[in-house]
């Protein structure tokens, strides 16, 4: 149990996709049929938990997630924002997101989730380059995925989508004319990743046997600096690492998790922070449902997390923000002081790449290129 006041996050992890998906990496979650009744049921049983274990918040956000949470019944939907805000009450203004493919399938049921509640979408567009997507292993095209966005801008009260960039063979002039025709979709908040190669991915298996390079750590950083300036230009600054948005268009749900706020996560897979408490939900989608049956709930852990965790967590998740860390939130958390190398700061801000400003710390435009090996030089973990 918290005391704390400020605004709770929801996120809702929906697992399941349909047979033959394209999208979902998990094929333990790939089912035929689903019981919707009773998934609807244990959902919101499990949201009943967390709001007891949370009380006397408001919810400022809400982030439906996971496998294909675009195929979640209207009905689904609507029942967990309406629960939600029974359990907690409402911020002013909650920004409600739904994670979407950009299928013609998907976009057809945009009117139905738009009418159950939800209120902003994030669209996985991933390219404007078909090759692109069929490498990536996407099963749309560009203009299925375009054909999407008009749906979902035409639906929604707020739009976000997603691009890869840094992928084989795409140079800088290719990357910065990509860029600027999705800034041209007129959409309020963009997420830019560069592509990298995470052990047990498919990527990851075609590097080791040769089939992929490694993107030149040089040309990936000059293609981060583009999307740093011509976002900026665009009136679409970062406003974290990878995300990039206009003022006041900022992922408030993200936020939370950058700023190292609470948030309750409910179902299968799904992790959660309240109180000091690290929580996580049974991952396969039997054992949530019987853990929901048999205990009210599909909690698998519930760990106190020691105050150097916390304060280690805080830094390196708000070390991702321009605004930086506030350092004496990060030293309560760590119950004395803040864990950082004293040494390592005096190095890294007299390189330019951390500064410090009265009680804040932050990452300057120089370190944010190489804000990993910051990290690893400067929190002590």
């Amino acid at each position: 149990m918290t005391n704390d006041t400020s605004p709770l996050a929801l996120y809702v992890h929906w697992p399941f996709c349909v047979s033959k998906c394209p999208y979902c990496d998990f094929n333990s979650h790939v089912r035929e049929s689903v019981d919707q009744e009773a998934w609807r049921g244990a959902m919101l049983a499990d949201l009943a938990h967390e709001s007891a274990a949370l009380p006397g918040r408001r919810l400022g956000s809400i982030f439906f997630g996971g496998g294909t949470p675009s195929l979640m019944p209207p009905e689904t939907v609507a029942a967990v924002i309406e629960a939600a805000e029974r359990h907690w009450g409402f911020e002013s203004g909650i920004e409600i997101t739904l994670e979407a493919n950009p299928s013609s399938v998907e976009a057809a049921r945009f009117a139905d989730l738009a009418g159950a509640g939800v209120n902003r979408v994030s669209l996985g567009l991933q390219a404007l380059d078909d090759d692109a997507l069929r490498f990536l292993g996407r099963a749309h095209g560009v203009n299925e995925g375009l054909a999407a966005l008009e749906t979902a801008q035409a639906v929604f009260d707020r739009v976000s989508f997603d691009l890869i960039y840094a992928r084989p063979d795409q140079d800088l002039t290719a990357w910065e004319t990509e860029l600027r025709r999705a800034i041209g979709f007129g959409t309020e908040h963009l997420s830019l990743y560069q592509l990298t190669i995470e052990p047990g991915t498919r990527f990851a298996t075609m590097y080791e046997k040769g089939q992929l390079a490694a993107y030149d750590p040089d040309a990936a950083a000059d293609l981060f600096e583009a999307t740093r300036d011509i976002t900026a230009a665009a009136g679409l600054p970062a406003y974290e690492i990878s995300n990039h948005a206009r003022p006041g268009a900022e992922s408030r749900h993200n936020l939370t998790y950058w700023r190292y706020g609470d948030y309750a996560g409910v179902g299968p897979g799904a992790h959660g922070r309240r109180g000091g408490l690290a929580t996580m939900r049974h991952k396969k989608p039997e054992n949530w449902m019987a853990a929901v049956t048999r205990n009210g709930h599909g909690l698998q852990l519930e760990d106190p997390l020691a105050p150097h965790e916390r304060a280690v967590e805080a830094l390196v998740m708000g070390l991702r923000l321009p605004e930086g860390v506030h350092l004496p939130r990060v030293a309560a958390l760590a119950g004395g002081t803040a864990p950082l190398d004293s040494r390592a700061l005096a190095v890294l801000s007299d390189q330019g790449l951390v500064t410090q400003d009265g009680e804040r710390l932050y990452v300057t435009a120089a370190g944010t290129p190489v804000l990993e090996a910051i990290l690893r030089e400067l929190v002590i973990a």
